[in-house]
């Protein structure tokens, strides 16, 4: 059974049970990142995709090319690391409240810690 609730309510259409917009905000500040809508969409992205794949069967390349391809319009992976640069998977998945998959601190891989 997958672990993260659909919260509509919240505007964090998928995410942890424990986890709230408030949280986001937080994590942002720590982060040093101004939270716009760009980042909420990636946000909202991460958590979608966590709630259709389980983390035992997470592969980092699909999690990165997913996202590559959902902001294709606005540049992909370019686009993702001006907004996140801390990398679009590690940075983002602690905005979202989800656990970074294993593998993500890979430069190949979507961060660059």
């Amino acid at each position: 059974m997958n672990q993260y609730l659909v919260a509509e309510a919240m505007g964090l259409p998928v995410h942890p049970s424990e986890w709230d917009q408030n949280d986001v905000e937080r994590v942002a500040g720590e982060e040093g990142i101004a939270m716009t809508e760009d980042h909420f969409q990636v946000v909202k992205a991460l958590q979608e995709y966590f709630s259709k794949h389980d983390k035992p069967d997470m592969k980092m390349r699909e999690l990165h090319d997913a996202l590559d391809e959902k902001f294709h319009y606005k540049g992909g992976m370019k686009f993702l690391y001006k907004l996140l640069p801390g990398g679009p998977v590690v940075q983002g998945c602690r905005l979202a409240g989800l656990p970074v998959p294993a593998g993500a601190l890979d430069k190949s891989f979507g961060s660059v810690q």
